[in-house]
């Protein structure tokens, strides 16, 4: 049976490329590494790693024998954190994973209010483009929480924390300011270039799908790499935005206006395994503390006091 400290020499291999750098990392000598790796693949029944004249590279049974060496080894450290942890609460680290645009709109105020109750436990933040990622990683074992959409076919435990609504953003003198606020169906910007998602953004594909739903394909003025670029460029005038509302600022100059239909998506907070105090302990501010429906949204959108928001 594989070890923890087989499975960290395959990584640190992989990771350095050389068996010499990889044995100097590790405070091994070159050859006790050659073994364990020897012993490693006569474990698994088959070569892990293949020897090039300058280069070390993973075979395909290596390949994928990695993500679970790095989930395996992501978990350990992970446990002896936990067992550093005193009380729980007083000191430690706790890894969250999420998408951008949470950790622009969500996930800022809960933090600080984390920080004021418990300043000696360290956040370490991950933030990913597309949802896949994010549960791939959290599937991968690196981190703690992950704070995101629905994710699709999870095991482990997931909590509901509310559902977003998504806001159209146009310039604030745009021929649209003068018609009545309410609703706006996509299909009246058909004909106008968007403010877009580069394509491994998961947003690109909410506004994708929407348009399609509605009939047309967005043309594009340009592709913003970062999520929090798409209003402010959306307000400049280069196109209408489709963003999460939660993301825009109270005091945002640009037009805002619901599409219609509503553009919805539920935000959840999952773990692997059953979590520990720490970890559960976050959640619970999370759910208390995460404003996922603006109350200046709330009152633009109509969402309905049944509605979840937290």
């Amino acid at each position: 049976m594989a070890t923890l400290r087989q499975l960290e020499y395959l990584v640190t291999v992989v990771d350095t490329g050389s068996f010499t750098q990889a044995a100097e990392q590790l405070h091994v000598t070159q050859p006790a590494l050659s073994h364990q790796i020897r012993a490693l693949e006569s474990s698994l029944g088959g070569p892990l790693l293949e020897r090039l004249p300058r280069a070390i590279r993973p075979t395909p049974m290596g390949r994928a024998v990695l993500p679970h060496a790095r989930a395996a080894l992501a978990e350990a450290r992970r446990l002896h954190t936990a067992a550093r942890r005193t009380a729980g609460l007083e000191g430690g680290e706790l890894e969250v994973a999420t998408v951008y645009s949470v950790s622009l709109g969500i996930l800022p105020p809960v933090l600080r209010a984390w920080r004021r109750q418990h300043p000696g436990v360290r956040i370490r933040l991950r933030e990913f483009a597309h949802a896949d990622r994010l549960q791939a990683a959290m599937a991968a074992g690196q981190a703690d929480l992950a704070v995101g959409p629905s994710p699709a076919g999870w095991e482990g435990p997931v909590r509901d924390l509310g559902v977003e609504e998504f806001v159209i953003v146009l310039p604030g003198d745009d021929p649209l300011a003068g018609e009545p606020p309410g609703p706006l169906a996509l299909v009246e910007l058909a004909d106008r270039a968007w403010v877009r998602y580069a394509p491994a953004n998961g947003l690109a594909d909410i506004l994708d799908q929407a348009c399609h739903q509605a009939g047309f394909s967005p043309g594009t003025a340009v592709h913003a790499e970062q999520t929090s670029a798409a209003p402010l460029l959306a307000a400049a005038g280069l196109g209408p935005a489709l963003v999460p509302a939660n993301i825009v600022p109270p005091d945002f100059d640009g037009l805002l206006r619901p599409p219609d239909p509503p553009i919805r998506r539920t935000l959840t907070a999952y773990t692997r395994t059953r979590p520990d105090l720490l970890t559960t302990t976050f959640a619970d501010l999370l759910a208390s503390q995460a404003c996922v429906v603006p109350a200046h949204i709330r009152a633009l959108a109509a969402v309905p006091d049944s509605a979840p928001s937290h």
